[in-house]
């Protein structure tokens, strides 16, 4: 049960100032109903590293502002325990305030998202690769990440309709070449207004000099733990880096030019130039977890586990 307290205790998700008093996180058996408790989480910095969705078991609710279209709304998510799977259900309106300075096609609009996680993943034989065809996870704001786009130089316009996985330049929507219109948090709306990241979801965790390895701020598909940036090195607290890198040379034909990072296809995994495996994953206090990077691919490169079906996009 999550308890009132005006000292926070040991586990606690921190607020930006001028909210109140941080609130704790109980670990929840499996079996166990889900915390009757309701939490305000405007604005909040996460700091748990519990690698189980069942530790956040709660209802969540946040009041925030679209910036550019003087816009108010209320966020609304809910974690519950279900036998040995979380469901996290929410209406995809961040905690945070959003769209400063993105340039959106459509106004956020709010959504029915709901996605079954497994509490205890396991890896798979090999990994998954990513696909247009699912979501890739789910933060603990309630906001989905979709890193795909489905746009490839010489498809239509280039933004849409690019849906062959196999089809070459598909762009990277984090590349500021690309055009995506994304926000300050690195997230913009699709067609049907809702709102996803592509990357690090900037609010979530501490961005600058924190003290400690950063925290959990999600689950991926395949139910392992999405860590912010920072992890432990020694004694040192530093950005975890990617063990992609950009190719050399240029791009045989499509766009030509030198490979920028503009589009996927300009990465190659190189093992061991970094700290992260293809996946963008890696080992933490026995836990395997994804990890936010600043360069591709983001947040991950694919699945070391099997993803669940609620990840799949519906079809309209």
């Amino acid at each position: 049960m999550l308890q009132s307290q005006t000292t926070p205790p040991p586990n606690h998700i921190a607020r930006r100032p001028p909210a109140a008093a941080a609130y704790t996180l109980a670990i929840l058996a499996l079996s166990a109903p889900a915390a009757q408790a309701h939490e305000d989480i405007t604005d909040a910095i996460l700091s748990e590293r519990f690698a189980t969705c069942a530790a956040y078991a709660d209802s969540y609710s946040a009041e925030v502002n679209d910036v550019q279209n003087h816009r108010s709304l209320s966020a609304s998510l809910e974690i519950t325990v279900n036998g040995d799977s979380c469901e996290i259900t929410s209406n995809a309106v961040p905690n945070h305030d959003f769209n400063a300075t993105g340039r959106f096609v459509t106004p956020l609009a709010e959504q029915r998202q709901s996605y079954s996680i497994p509490a205890n993943p396991s890896f798979a034989a090999s990994p998954t690769a990513l696909s247009l065809r699912s979501d890739n996870a789910v933060f603990l704001n309630g906001v989905k990440l979709d890193l795909m786009a489905a746009g490839c130089f010489g498809v239509g316009d280039g933004r849409i309709g690019c849906n062959d996985m196999s089809s070459p330049f598909r762009y990277d929507p984090m590349a500021p070449a690309a055009g995506f219109g994304a926000d300050e948090h690195n997230a913009h709306t699709q067609p049907d207004g809702a709102y996803h990241y592509h990357g690090n979801p900037m609010a979530l965790f501490e961005q600058e000099n924190p003290s400690a390895p950063s925290p959990v701020i999600g689950f991926a598909a395949d139910g392992f733990p999405i860590f912010g940036s920072f992890i432990a090195d020694g004694d040192n607290i530093r950005r975890a880096t990617s063990s992609y890198r950009l190719r050399s040379g240029t791009r045989d034909g499509g766009p030509g030019g030198a490979f920028d990072g503009t589009f996927i296809d300009d990465w190659e995994y190189v093992a061991g130039s970094g700290d992260l495996d293809q996946c963008n994953g890696m080992m933490q206090d026995g836990v395997y977890g994804y990890v936010v990077t600043e360069t591709y691919p983001h947040v991950l490169g694919c699945f070391m586990g099997t993803p669940d079906p609620s990840f799949q996009k519906r079809r309209r």
